[in-house]
């Protein structure tokens, strides 16, 4: 029998623990702690820097395993490992980690896990930058990784370059602080897989990621990230492609920054005053998008802006079982070949007025349309089975499409509210119902309630002038559950694509469909 030896290194894993040592002390192949004696002992390493030294090649390799236990472990300058190199006191925000070592293959990643990542991730450890460190996590050239149970922030409540100069980091003169200005930094990266991470309370932004390809959020919250949640513009290489999915993700009160301590959220701002607000936005992108079970929240601009698709023939957003409100821009902005379906969309976009440091120009920005959808040559706009109500110019603005655009808006149902903004002029109206503008796109109502909404608007097909029965129409308190003898109630047509509903319940439930997100049990 004939052997024959292949060239490639079995993986290896290594360990991180607080009580574990430095580069000389220990191997970092145990998860075991240092003795306190000798040298290249079988114990942990005490920091990510000694995996991943700014200044030498990365003790690991792609394809191998970083576990870390549980505890909290700074990045920047001052912890053990960051030294030497670009991490010298002169300079401390550039004591970042270099990039993680690509994986061999897309079978085969390098991992960077928190301990628990394989039973519920219940606490998992922390990262927190210092010192003015522009990223925790550096994933730039970085392919086939995953990165696990993780939480990632800084120990600041600061904001870099608020216009409050209570709430503004320090960033002239050194010592900084301990605050980061990103929490993951990514660009020329394809097979990317985050779950339960938890980034937030960052100076500026939560995820600064473009030119992805084929990335993957689980179980992932970007929370009170003082300028941005997801900033996608890098530059001239943001362009995305691939498939780009978020599952389970919160994106919320970024716009905000944070109090460590207790995690509330404070000084509030947005582009009126200087800063961004964004929950998720892009730079011109390709990809196939698709955003689902999410609640998007509570950001200071636009809760999901993926108006700047390229508009490709092979480039689509899906949005399904989004529970978007509070933001106050659009809530969700979709362009191109998208559907938007089984969401509840609450467009209280004047949530933040009289708060914080928002300015008057910082409320229902945009107009507050609610869902704001671009329309495409040759392309297809799906707007089914969502509840949707909203204090912005109108629930549904569609933009340009030719007589080859296609619009279908099928058993929403659309609850209009007064116009913040008209109202706060003297002149006070209705939001409007569903408004095309310079759009010659050809459009399909069927199923739809529409109630209270500007000038009785009564698209074709549509059932009108009935309160929809919902468990609560307030803005301040608004539950899409349809009540006992509510006129949606087995009135929507069939869609034998949508069997399910926002709760991800069977659909329908009786004799026909529900018109909007919820399916009622009775």
């Amino acid at each position: 029998m004939v052997f024959v030896c292949g060239t490639a290194q079995a993986a290896t894993t290594y360990y991180v623990r607080t009580d574990g040592g430095d580069a000389a002390q220990c191997t970092g192949k145990a998860n075991a702690p240092y003795s306190g004696s000798g040298t290249a002992q079988a114990c942990a390493w005490k920091s990510l820097h000694v995996a991943l030294p700014a200044n030498a090649t990365a003790r690991i390799a792609g394809g191998d395993t970083v576990l870390i236990g549980a505890g909290e472990y700074m990045i920047g300058w001052g912890a053990t490992g960051a030294a030497g190199g670009r991490c010298y006191s002169g300079g401390p925000y550039d004591c970042y980690l270099p990039p993680i070592p690509s994986g061999p293959s897309a079978t085969a990643r390098t991992r960077i896990l928190g301990q628990g990542h394989d039973a519920g991730c219940k606490v998992p450890p922390k990262l927190w930058g210092t010192e003015r460190v522009t990223t925790v996590l550096n994933l730039a050239g970085s392919s086939n990784v995953e990165v696990g149970c993780l939480e990632i922030t800084d120990k600041s409540d600061c904001v870099e370059g608020h216009s409050n100069g209570a709430a503004r980091c320090q960033r002239d003169t050194a010592p900084y602080g301990q605050w980061a200005s990103a929490g993951i930094a990514a660009s020329n990266s394809k097979n990317v897989w985050l779950h339960d991470v938890n980034v937030h309370g960052l100076a500026n932004t939560g995820i600064h990621a473009g030119g992805l390809t084929d990335w993957t959020l689980d179980r992932v919250k970007i929370v009170a990230n003082g300028w941005v949640g997801w900033n996608g513009d890098i530059g001239a290489a943001s362009s995305n492609a691939g498939q780009i999915t978020m599952r389970n993700t919160e994106i919320a009160w970024n716009g905000c920054g944070q109090k460590w301590q207790t995690g509330a959220p404070w000084a509030c701002w947005a582009q009126e005053g200087g800063g961004y607000g964004d929950g998720l936005g892009t730079g011109r992108t390709g990809g196939q998008w698709l955003i689902e079970d999410s609640y998007v929240h509570h950001n200071t601009s636009d809760g999901i802006d993926l108006l700047y698709m390229d508009g490709n023939a092979n480039t689509s957003v899906t949005v399904r079982r989004v529970y978007a409100v509070g933001n106050a821009g659009n809530q969700v902005k979709v362009y191109g070949n998208s559907t938007v379906e089984n969401s509840v969309v609450v467009g209280n976009c004047a949530y933040f007025n009289g708060k914080d440091n928002m300015l008057h120009g910082d409320q229902c920005r945009a107009q507050g349309n609610t869902l704001s959808v671009g329309l495409v040559a040759g392309q297809t706009a799906n707007i089914r089975h969502n509840t949707v109500t909203g204090e912005g110019d109108c629930l549904i603005l569609t933009t340009d499409g030719t007589a080859t655009s296609r619009l279908n808006i099928l058993n929403n149902a659309l609850i209009g509210q007064p116009d913040f903004l008209a109202t706060r002029g003297g002149y006070p109206e209705q939001t409007c119902g569903h408004y095309a503008h310079a759009s010659a796109a050809a459009t399909t109502y069927a199923g739809n309630l529409v109630y209270n909404v500007k000038s009785g608007q009564c698209p074709s097909g549509s059932i009108c002038g009935q309160a929809p029965k919902l468990a609560n129409l307030t803005l301040a308190g608004f539950d899409a559950t349809p009540l006992a003898g509510s006129p949606v109630i087995d009135k929507g047509i069939a869609i034998a694509s949508v069997v399910n509903d926002f709760h991800d319940r069977r659909r329908p439930h009786g004799d026909a469909a529900d018109i909007g997100a919820i399916e009622a049990q009775r």
